[in-house]
């Protein structure tokens, strides 16, 4: 059973506590909660969840592959599964199946009971696979890498290549200013 309304909303409230500035840019993903349509569904067009990892090494860098669907280089992340009981497991789902990496590799972090950050993007129309143009709503976790230089095992049909980038060079710009911020640095500290 996917993640319950009830679980993604008290994520998503957690997260708005920490950023309530940011309850405008949420309001598609507030409504696709409150909708009756499954938010989690990759079939729930106008927009639906996903989740990603954002994977910190001990060089304090974040991994990011190259997603051949979208041609962009972002975290490891996707949809939503029928047996995917909880956000965290989503994220951490894809994580193994885009990089090869076990959740055994990596560390908790502060920031479980919600998301580090919410990005809203388009997703372009992919008339091969009969789907619209669409918007993901997708909730990003963070860990930390508990070992030195994971062997990556990359996801062929869906991932080409992976890059480990300081936090300055984070791909999203909101992730990259959480990250930028003084109290992520000082509060991570393992």
């Amino acid at each position: 059973m996917p993640p319950t309304r009830s679980h993604i909303r008290q994520a998503v409230d957690a997260y708005l506590d920490r950023h309530p500035q940011e309850r405008d840019a949420l309001d598609g993903l507030l409504a696709a909660l409150d909708g009756p349509a499954d938010p989690c569904s990759s079939a729930t067009l106008l927009g639906h969840i996903t989740c990603s990892a954002a994977i910190i090494d001990r060089d304090q860098r974040v991994l990011h592959i190259g997603h051949k669907a979208t041609g962009l280089l972002l975290t490891p992340g996707g949809h939503i599964e029928a047996d995917d009981h909880t956000l965290l497991a989503t994220a951490l789902r894809e994580v193994r199946e885009e990089t090869g990496i076990q959740s055994g590799d990596l560390c908790l972090t502060p920031l479980l009971d919600a998301p580090i950050d919410v990005d809203v993007h388009d997703i372009d129309a992919r008339h091969h696979r009969g789907e619209p143009e669409h918007r993901h709503f997708d909730l990003r976790f963070v860990f930390y890498l508990a070992h030195e230089d994971p062997e990556l095992v990359l996801q062929d049909e869906e991932v080409s290549g992976a890059q480990w980038r300081p936090f300055d060079e984070v791909s999203s710009p909101t992730l990259r200013a959480k990250l930028l911020r003084p109290a992520w640095t000082v509060g991570s500290s393992r």
